[in-house]
């Protein structure tokens, strides 16, 4: 396996080398949050975006961060790794405790960690299976707690599956790992943000673009009728880009293969952000 180039606390290393005391709070309660920055053909996509969610998410957990440090961090990771085309893991933690204590003492140094790694963003058609969503509330914070999104995924890759689409009383919110998009024939529709769904950098990045190019677009609660009576579906997210959804699992779809409007918003996304 390479060395991966890696920091935490301020000190660059090779991940294989980094060691993490047993008492960060990322470790006991997943008092952290975390972003994934991509690059594609050495050029980082959305940035500043990532960057104000990762801020945006610390704020919520009343992490003091220092943005500007984390920022520069991660560039660097980019510049040591060599890599045309990655992504960087950055993670953001409360601090190591003294001894555990679902308390927290305002006195402990922020804990942070991030590394680099390569990943090719290649197109991929999806089986998914449609499941309850049984996160806590506050999805649109990028937390390190995601056992319900582990354990979904994994129900799902037990299934012949590769993803999930969540519903939370028969509403759609996300993917597991993901945000969801779906089309008739003359408009593309997601689920409105809200608690329940992370406000994706891609989703936003290609509602953008879609709305520029004349492509009708809505935003609304939508359930999970509607996601079955659609043409297309497709999931979004800094390492996915769009992937198609091919099939649901175990339910009977309307679902067209490389769907006008899907080939449309995929030429828009790669044109804009992967060439």
């Amino acid at each position: 396996m390479e060395n991966i180039h890696a920091v935490y606390n301020g000190r660059f290393n090779f991940l294989n080398d980094i060691k993490i005391s047993p008492l960060s709070r990322a470790y006991t309660f997943s008092d952290s949050v975390y972003e994934v920055i991509p690059f594609c053909n050495s050029n980082i996509i959305a940035f500043d975006k990532h960057i104000t969610r990762l801020k945006n998410s610390c704020d919520s957990l009343s992490f003091k961060a220092d943005v500007k440090k984390i920022s520069s961090e991660i560039l660097d990771l980019i510049n040591k790794s060599n890599h045309a085309n990655g992504y960087v893991y950055y993670q953001v933690s409360r601090g190591i405790d003294p001894i555990r204590s679902h308390m927290f003492d305002d006195s402990i140094s922020l804990e942070t960690f991030g590394y680099v790694v390569e990943h090719n963003f290649i197109s991929k058609s999806l089986t998914v299976m449609i499941c309850e969503d049984m996160r806590w509330q506050r999805c649109d914070i990028k937390s390190t707690s995601l056992l319900g999104n582990v354990l979904s995924m994994n129900n799902a890759r037990n299934n012949g599956c590769d993803e999930v689409i969540m519903h939370k009383n028969n509403l759609i919110t996300e993917g597991g790992a993901s945000n969801v998009f779906f089309a008739n024939d003359d408009c593309v529709f997601t689920p409105s943000l809200s608690n329940n769904i992370l406000p994706g950098i891609t989703r936003e990045l290609l509602i953008e673009e879609i709305k520029q190019a004349g492509i009708k677009i809505e935003e609304g609660q939508f359930d999970v009728d509607d996601l079955l009576r659609a043409k297309s579906i497709w999931l979004t997210s800094s390492t996915k880009g769009l992937a198609q959804v091919k099939e649901i699992s175990g339910k009977k779809t309307n679902l067209v293969n490389d769907h006008q409007l899907f080939k449309a918003c995929e030429e828009i996304f790669v044109k804009n952000f992967l060439s």
